[in-house]
């Protein structure tokens, strides 16, 4: 039996976690979740698992869960930094999920390896904000880092069982997103509904816009180089728009080893959960001859600028991808609140990581210090840019 914790319980990962935990019911436990501000769904999967611990966004939806519980509940619930941090370190846990979308996921997923848990990680910002702290963190305490992403569970699987030093190369594919045919010159009057439009995956909206402008995978490329001890520049984006290879691996022979499957995360969250082992009928079986044509492309760079500001960001090192990222996050947010436009997001990152002056992180708190400048200096920049508008 395998007790866990969820970080981000009721958003899409979260949500896919839960299935797998609960048609697996020998096999894992639910100690404690974590989740912002969906109340509703949260009260039902603490009616199902009857958790130790349950934390929200703030004080005020603590107080409002506590009520719809009821009395007779025995959940404890929290709020704020704090009860995301007390759920990441429940001592009972051993594994915690770290779903949690953005910024904010970095501090619980370290508490939780400071703590001594295994990580099934979703977060992919814990990575690129503090990449080379949480490896030495992982590897000084014997923390496992199972990857969560379709891509990064993918690569997982890829290189199990082989040698890493003959690894060539990793090769992430990514969709395209919902824009991948728009012609250039329309992507200036791209909305937020269209922008919301995956073809093929259900995310929430950060990340289906980062998916849009390709800085998802910017995010997976800096994530890759430290989940697989991989230099940068051996690290190559294509586009997949039926997003049924997950990711490759080439090998020094000239050997290249896909992992495929339907476009399913629960299939790559349970893989982390159970490792090394399978599940049984975790996602529906892939049909090759009905999926029929499979095409790969490369990345326009000049449209998608986001990826190349996402290596850029990687050759820099130190602090400018946790800069980069805060500054992503900000000029999501300010798109989706229509504040300024589709275009205007990767020249918001481009502007801040081309004045950050790089530093290398010697703690999380300089990196906290580090993401807080790039939000401040993005916030400036979407001020001026909607002013314009």
């Amino acid at each position: 039996m395998k007790n866990i914790a969820i970080l981000g319980s009721t958003g899409s990962i979260g949500v896919s976690t839960v299935d797998v935990v609960t048609r697996n019911p020998a096999r894992f436990a639910v100690y404690a979740l974590a989740a912002g501000r969906n109340l509703e769904l949260l009260k039902k999967q603490i009616e199902r698992f009857r958790p130790r611990i349950a934390s929200v966004i703030d004080e005020d939806h603590a107080m409002r869960l506590t009520d719809m519980l009821g009395r007779s509940s025995q959940t404890k619930v929290l709020w704020g930094l704090e009860g995301y941090r007390e759920v990441a370190t429940c001592r009972e846990v051993n594994m915690v999920v770290s779903a949690i979308v953005g910024a904010a996921g970095l501090i619980p997923t370290v508490d939780a390896i400071d703590a001594g848990k295994d990580i099934a990680l979703a977060n992919k910002e814990t990575m690129v904000m503090a990449g080379s702290l949480v490896v030495e963190k992982a590897r000084t305490r014997g923390i496992a880092i199972l990857p969560v992403d379709s891509e990064h569970g993918a690569i997982f699987q890829c290189l199990v069982g082989h040698n890493r030093a003959d690894v060539r190369k990793i090769i992430l594919t990514a969709s395209g997103g919902p824009f991948f045919r728009l012609p250039r010159d329309e992507m200036h009057e791209v909305t937020v509904e269209d922008a919301l439009k995956h073809p093929n995956w259900d995310m929430g909206a950060k990340i289906t816009i980062d998916s849009a402008t390709m800085m998802n995978k910017g995010l997976e490329v800096i994530e890759a180089k430290w989940l697989f001890d991989v230099d940068i520049d051996r690290i190559e984006v294509v586009i997949h728009p039926q997003s049924i290879v997950h990711s490759l691996v080439e090998y020094r022979d000239g050997s290249v080893i896909a992992q495929l499957g339907v476009p399913d995360m629960k299939g790559p969250i349970a893989y982390a959960l159970s490792y090394p082992g399978r599940l049984d009928d975790v996602i529906a079986p892939l049909n090759l001859a009905a999926t029929g044509t499979l095409e790969f492309f490369s990345p326009d760079c000049e449209k998608f600028k986001n990826l190349e500001l996402a290596y850029r960001a990687a050759a820099s090192g130190g602090t400018t991808p946790a800069v980069l990222n805060a500054a992503n996050e900000v000029a999501v947010d300010a798109f989706i609140k229509g504040t300024i436009g589709f275009m205007d997001m990767p020249d918001v990152v481009e502007e801040v990581i081309a004045g950050h002056d790089p530093k290398e992180p010697h703690t999380i708190e300089d990196v906290i210090e580090a993401d807080r400048n790039g939000r401040d200096s993005a916030a400036k920049i979407v001020e001026r840019l909607s002013s314009q508008h």
